[in-house]
């Protein structure tokens, strides 16, 4: 027996002028212009915490710890006639993982801060509802009321 094969599903153009209408609407708000320069700043962030972590932490931990292991390679056998053994650079893995961790550490913290923020913007109390129109007409009545019997 042999499988019937589905007829291929049929795209609508209406569903095709929502999706570019939902794409504009993204766009224009300026969610892809502050994606944007998310992008910038945090290449930007990335580059000074490489060389933070490569030109400071590294040497003060290999200070510390009485060795440089920005340098650390381990020598793989030659095999296959190869001219050169491969080298896997274990110390560059190592600045690889302090980096992660000081931009995690450091993305954690503003987070941290934004959710504080977030936190106070969301204490002040909400205004009372707005009263529909015969709300406001029988308040009204019920002042005028109130005054002349007073």
């Amino acid at each position: 027996m042999a499988k019937k094969e589905k007829p291929p599903k049929e795209i609508k153009a209406g569903k095709i002028r929502s999706f570019l209408n939902e794409f504009k609407t993204f766009a224009v708000k300026g969610n892809m212009l502050d994606m944007a320069v998310g992008m910038i700043v945090g290449g930007a962030f990335t580059a000074l915490v490489t060389s933070i972590v490569t030109h400071l932490a590294t040497p003060l931990i290999g200070i510390f710890i009485g060795v440089d292991f920005s340098e650390w390679n381990i020598i793989l056998p030659r095999l296959y006639g190869n001219a050169e053994p491969g080298t896997l650079a274990i110390g560059k893995f190592f600045n690889s993982v302090i980096s992660f961790v000081v931009v995690a550490f450091i993305v954690f913290l503003f987070v941290k801060a934004l959710n504080k923020f977030r936190k106070k913007e969301d204490e002040t109390p909400p205004e009372p509802p707005k009263l529909s129109a015969e709300a406001e007409l029988l308040a009204e009545i019920r002042d005028l009321l109130k005054e002349k019997t007073q």
